[in-house]
């Protein structure tokens, strides 16, 4: 997987946006204002996804390219490594998981805006 392929999969997804609100190196998936993925645009090495903290445990007993998060909340966030051992499936797969956390968690006014981007 390469940066644009990711890129391109997160702005489908309704509400989304991209900002860097960091730095200029760091892209910033954003659902109706709130964080879902983090990465880096020079060097597409890893990305930031949130997680169930239970399932965030047993993915990186499993898999070794998936970290605690890096610069985030370790028991919420897992940092997936992008050098092909974490499947493309598996990282789309968690890209989606992070995205739903955060859109169940939005607000009811946010949540109905977001129905009608659908």
């Amino acid at each position: 997987m390469n940066i644009e392929s990711f890129r391109e999969y997160c702005l489908q997804k309704p509400g989304v946006t991209e900002e860097f609100p960091f730095d200029e190196s760091t892209l910033v998936f954003k659902v109706m204002g709130k964080m879902f993925s983090a990465t880096g645009i020079d060097n597409f090495a890893s990305v930031n996804l949130k997680c169930d903290p239970e399932r965030a445990v047993e993915l990186r007993e499993e898999n070794e390219g998936i970290l605690p998060g890096y610069h985030m909340s370790k028991k919420h966030w897992n940092t997936v490594l992008c050098d092909g051992s974490v499947s493309d499936e598996l990282i789309l797969e968690l890209t989606d998981h992070s995205y739903d956390l955060v859109v169940a968690k939005l607000t009811r006014k946010d949540k109905e805006a977001l129905k009608s981007l659908s």
